[in-house]
């Protein structure tokens, strides 16, 4: 069985970010990555608002970056998927694909999954039309019509910021009363360029190439319509990605791991970074952060 000083569970900016402080404090490290290094930044077209960057790059631009930044310092990567983790202070057991791996600590840097409408093509036009960021990719569709999609105060929030910059936010609820803050509702319906639709669900996408509209159904009614939109923004809620924790780990009822500042979760010697925290704000820039945190603690966890 190989033994690490700390496993960093995930390749996205968390974990590349951990693993960096690591290596370069001279701990023992591998990372457990099943697909692409980069994480959510490969799905987003360009990111406009990370520091060094005022003209922007793109998403797998800064992914390589990372990778390659990473690529100095000798690590062991398995490509695999994490099955299952064994907790004990000081010698902890992770389980990859078929091989057993132990470590003093582990960092859960697994990050999130966005939730899907699961309508058709809903993939094909994920960065052609297709968002789960305002923030990132809003100022694309500068002057032209959007939609949003959801009920709870992210839908809100990312609506009216939207309306500072497209022509016309379409807010499209399954409901007849959303989920947010009041606050947000009430800014949301008196706000001129927010057309909110009620109990109404998106059935289908439609476009060439790019997302070009949106077949739309009533679901007390039962009538069928097409909104043509440039781009359609999804805030449906985040799906955890880390369904290995063991039980005693502490998360919320989304799956979603609690820590302390210090990115320490309430077992000994495990810690968690970027999306897979329950947290707020969920960007490239925090989950670098987080990563920094996180490897700053198993730095002295480890003495």
């Amino acid at each position: 069985m190989k033994s690490y000083d700390c496993v960093v569970i995930g390749g996205g900016p968390a974990g590349i970010a951990a693993a960096l402080y690591l290596l370069r404090g001279g701990a023992s490290v591998a990372m457990v990555e099943k697909l692409s290094h980069g994480g959510q930044t490969l799905l987003t077209e360009e990111i406009e608002n990370y520091p060094g960057f005022p003209n922007g790059i793109k998403g797998y631009e800064l992914a390589d970056l990372f990778h390659a930044h990473l690529g100095k310092y000798p690590y062991d990567l398995f490509r695999d998927e994490v099955r299952a983790m064994e907790p004990e202070p000081g010698r902890h057991r992770i389980l990859v694909g078929d091989e057993w791996l132990q470590a003093r600590a582990i960092i859960i840097a697994s990050g999130a999954a966005y939730k899907r409408l699961g309508v058709s093509r809903e993939e094909e036009f994920v960065g052609r039309g297709v968002s789960f960021c305002a923030l990132c990719d809003g100022n694309f569709y500068r002057g032209e019509e959007v939609a949003v999609v959801g009920g709870g105060n992210a839908a809100l929030e990312e609506s009216l910021y939207l309306s500072r910059i497209v022509s016309k936010v379409h807010l499209i609820h399954r409901r007849d009363a959303f989920r947010g803050e009041r606050c947000f509702q009430d800014r949301c319906i008196a706000d001129p360029k927010i057309n909110i639709i009620y109990n109404t669900v998106v059935d289908d996408l439609v476009g060439t190439g790019k997302l070009e509209g949106l077949k739309l159904t009533n679901v007390k009614t039962g009538d069928s319509s097409i909104l043509p939109v440039a781009a359609m923004f999804v805030f449906i809620g985040f799906a955890s990605q880390a369904k290995f924790v063991p039980p005693t780990l502490d998360v919320d009822k989304d799956g979603f791991i609690h820590t302390d500042v210090e990115m320490r979760t309430n077992l000994e010697g495990i810690f968690a970074a970027g999306d897979a925290r329950a947290k707020l704000c969920r960007q490239v820039v925090t989950a670098v952060g987080d990563g920094a945190t996180a490897a700053h603690s198993v730095q002295l966890y480890l003495g």
